[in-house]
């Protein structure tokens, strides 16, 4: 076990990490500066969408773990009025800086920096919509977007946004500022996307915890959670992700889940070699991962699908590596021996199948398939 292990890091250490070209730039959108924080690198860039009230520093602790990765140019930023970026000084009316406003300053940011064309999102809360609304006006530029428990575009219905207006007096608010406008404007924003989804050619992760705001009334957390459902069910190209343990934020209370969920998402933009070019990255950033979150399920979770997806390539070299590393990395994970197993008997190697279905089902006695597959093996 333990020589697999180093070999194993030997051989995936050829992989080096790179460092980053971080650059901090004040773009001219029209006689006003938007920040743009740029991490360049190849391949279709991934551009981050923060919270409301939120700048673009909320990503920096996982802006790294995908660099070294992907290698593609990262791009966060900051709305008008947030952060370091400034207030167009030619609008008057509060209604003037609404969330289309916010939609054009991203665009002509993006095309100044030449960051215009094929893109991949990712967006937290109500940058959300800001994703969905852009992914609306440009379905050919948008690949994918990882979607991390955005504001469901039909939460906020009538009764609500009532509510709301009891609870949130915006008088408290410094004027001028982007919290003030976008508070101003949250009602009017909320009425305009309601109904709004993504377009069906964009496939879309959607990743939202159990409980997302759990000091909110029950009946709103639970609303919630039902529409970040629906949103899985009622549609082909979105596929739902629940992250466990973990609050709002789940890029910071589950930084392994995000950063492999935009890895993945990026894989998808690579041909088959370059994919397989990309296996030794991905399996050093679990290593990587695994150790600096106290061995993560998420993580173990991630190299299991990735070793499935080798399989139903027929790539078995590769697969077998991946399923034997998770059981090394993860010593405690039944999942992860059963599937080792399974991949073990795929390739004829019986009596290591056998030892890897006694392990997961030592782990865990429950495990009536793993159960199964034994009783019928030692019958052969």
């Amino acid at each position: 076990m333990k020589h697999f292990y180093f070999a194993c890091l030997t051989f995936f250490s050829l992989t080096i990490s790179i460092q980053a070209q971080d650059e901090s730039s004040l773009v001219d959108v029209g006689g006003y500066n938007m920040h743009f924080n740029i991490i360049k690198g190849e391949g279709v860039p991934i551009l981050f969408e923060a919270g409301g009230g939120n700048d673009s520093s909320v990503w920096a602790p996982i802006l790294e773990g995908i660099y070294n990765v992907t290698g593609t140019t990262l791009i966060t930023y900051d709305r008008s009025g947030f952060g370091k970026s400034e207030l167009n000084p030619d609008l008057k009316k509060e209604t003037d800086f609404g969330i289309e406003n916010g939609i054009k300053e991203l665009e002509i940011g993006l095309t100044k920096l030449g960051y215009d064309g094929q893109i991949i999102l990712v967006s937290h809360s109500y940058g959300g919509l800001y994703n969905m609304l852009y992914a609306r006006k440009y379905p050919e530029k948008v690949i994918s977007v990882v979607s991390i428990d955005a504001t469901p575009s039909e939460f906020w219905n009538e009764e609500l946004l009532s509510m709301r207006d009891m609870n949130v007096d915006i008088t408290t608010i410094p004027k001028p500022s982007g919290d003030y406008y976008m508070n101003y404007n949250y009602n009017a924003t909320m009425r305009y996307v309601r109904g709004m989804k993504f377009p069906e050619n964009i496939p879309v992760t959607n990743i939202f915890p159990e409980n997302s705001f759990p000091d909110f009334p029950e009946i709103l957390s639970t609303r919630w959670r039902t529409l970040q459902e629906e949103l899985g069910d009622k549609n082909e190209n979105i596929h739902n992700v629940i992250a466990k343990n973990s609050g709002h934020a789940v890029f910071q209370d589950n930084p392994t889940l995000i950063i492999n969920s935009v890895i993945k998402a990026y894989a998808k933009t690579l041909d088959k070699n370059q994919q397989i070019n990309l296996l030794p990255k991905v399996l050093n950033n679990a290593i990587d991962l695994s150790i600096q979150s106290k061995y993560n399920s998420r993580t173990a979770h991630d190299l299991n699908i990735l070793g499935y997806s080798l399989m139903a390539n027929q790539d078995m070299d590769n697969a077998l590596v991946l399923f034997k590393a998770a059981t090394l990395l993860f010593l405690q994970n039944a999942n992860a021996y059963d599937s080792y197993g399974e991949a073990l008997l795929a390739v004829d190697k019986k009596e290591e199948a056998i030892k890897m279905y006694e392990k997961s089902i030592e782990l865990n006695p429950e495990n009536d398939h793993g159960k199964s597959i034994l009783e019928e093996l030692k019958r052969k």
